[in-house]
């Protein structure tokens, strides 16, 4: 018999003997260090039946084989191997057992962790600070937290709602649900394809600080700058729709419809290292309403009249701003009469004052922008305006699409709490869906929390009276 076909009848002999003596037991992915009795008698039946095939001798990788069939190190078979071998020696019986037997090992050290809910919340931010409370190691209680048995949470400082708030909160979102639903079964919300979200955000050059993943031996980097409390900035406008596409799938509106810089270029008043007099700069605008009603007037509506669908030529379109001082007013007349020179119906709407959960930019996208951008290294200022412009208009219009479902689970979930903003976000696996196309266009809204939502308004309409 040749090699080859050797070791396909050792190979085959060996899963049989596994089969039945192992019936039932899947084999282990990942390596562990003991095996329990039935399958050291298993290895060492095939162990045996192996070396029988071979002539009385193992080949070099035969032990490892098998060690990598059971998941455990090769020295867990080369003992129980010399153990047998022991056994036979002096005339006994094969048993191969292991010595471990019921609650072994060290015993785990005993903590009262039902008293943490005690400890003050400023005291327990850490595993150190936490450990010192309850009068442990840090050691000790990070393998509790290995085990599960307390766990980690990241909290954010959320706006303080008054009653006014909520109520109006609660109102936004019920003017959100389609009319046409609201008495079946599951009420669902208004695509929103025409409502346009617009705000500011402050997109840095760099953080102070940074985390970076490095090979042992390699040299950290060093980042110097001249004044730490002068990080290069610019504020940006930001405009986003919800993408639409066509019923084969092409995408016929992005939803991106612009972003601009608050910057204007000024020449140096003074000569440097760097230029001589006279050289542009970009410089930062201080943003105020008569800034912002130039950039809505001269940037937002052309973007919106260049990139609007035009079989919407003739639907309202709502511009979404919060309540920031620097906005205008939905009764601006410089901004109605730049609308009418449009000849597109747009309007201003006032999203409820301390809620950026119910802005699709605030909610999702500018975190996914700033990430993006964060992997850059500007030099610059105008490094970095290219940087966010290029990100800007190569983000995924898919992931744009679900910020909007994401703003809709919000709704529910406000409806849901009363207007409050006490809740985690909820998710959907909205991308697992959608690759396998089954990602709804619109969320729909239980129809108990709609009636739990009409009730509660209701209390609070008559308490504020």
């Amino acid at each position: 018999m040749n090699d080859s076909n050797d070791l396909c009848k050792c190979i085959v002999v060996l899963h049989l003997i596994i089969y039945f003596l192992c019936a039932g037991v899947e084999q282990a992915v990942q390596k562990r260090d003991i095996l329990d009795d039935k399958k050291r008698y298993a290895a060492y039946v095939a162990m045996h039946t192996l070396c029988m095939s071979r002539g009385g001798k193992f080949k070099r990788d035969d032990k490892k084989n098998i060690a990598d069939f059971f998941g455990v190190g090769v020295w867990n078979i080369q003992r129980i191997w010399k153990k047998a071998m022991e056994q036979i020696a002096e005339g006994l019986d094969v048993d191969v057992s292991g010595q471990r037997k019921g609650n072994c090992g060290r015993k785990p050290k005993d903590i009262n962790l039902e008293q943490i809910p005690t400890i003050p919340l400023n005291r327990r931010s850490t595993i150190r600070s936490l450990a010192w409370q309850l009068g442990c190691s840090p050691t000790t209680l990070h393998r509790k937290f290995m085990l599960k048995l307390i766990k980690r949470h990241t909290n954010c400082l959320k706006p303080v709602l008054k009653e006014k708030n909520k109520k109006d909160r609660m109102k936004f979102c019920l003017s959100m649900l389609d009319e046409t639903t609201t008495q079946t079964e599951r009420p669902k919300f208004k695509t929103m394809h025409n409502i346009i979200h617009i705000d500011e955000k402050w997109f840095y050059m760099t953080k102070r600080k940074r985390n970076y993943y490095l090979l042992y031996g390699e040299e950290e980097p060093t980042r110097t700058l001249q004044n730490g409390s002068c990080i290069g900035k610019v504020m940006f406008l930001t405009a986003i729709a919800r993408p639409r596409w066509d019923n084969e799938g092409n995408v016929t509106f992005s939803g991106k419809n612009g972003i601009w810089p608050f910057v204007k270029e000024v020449p140096a008043q003074r000569r440097s290292d760097n230029r001589p007099r006279g050289t542009l700069e970009t410089k930062s605008i201080k943003v105020n309403r008569q800034v912002m009603r130039e950039f809505m007037i001269e940037n937002l509506l052309p973007a919106i009249q260049a990139s609007w669908p035009e079989n919407d030529a003739g639907q309202t379109i709502y511009i979404q701003q919060d309540n920031a001082k620097p906005h205008i007013l939905p009764n601006d007349p410089e901004f109605l009469a730049a609308v009418e020179r449009t000849g597109l119906d747009i309007r201003l709407i006032q999203q409820p004052a301390n809620s950026p959960d119910l802005n699709g930019l605030d909610l999702g996208f500018f975190n996914s922008l700033q990430s993006l951008t964060d992997c850059l290294s500007p030099r610059t200022l105008q490094d970095l305006i290219k940087g966010v412009l290029d990100e800007f208009e190569n983000y995924d219009v898919y992931k744009l699409n679900r910020v909007f479902l994401s703003l809709q689970a919000c709704m529910i979930e406000i409806l849901n709490h009363a207007g409050g903003n006490g809740y985690k976000i909820p998710h959907a696996n909205k991308e697992r869906l959608e690759n396998f196309g089954m990602l709804p266009p619109r969320l729909t809204c239980p129809q108990e929390v709609y009636a739990n939502a009409l009730h509660n308004l209701g209390i609070m309409e008559r308490v504020a009276c």
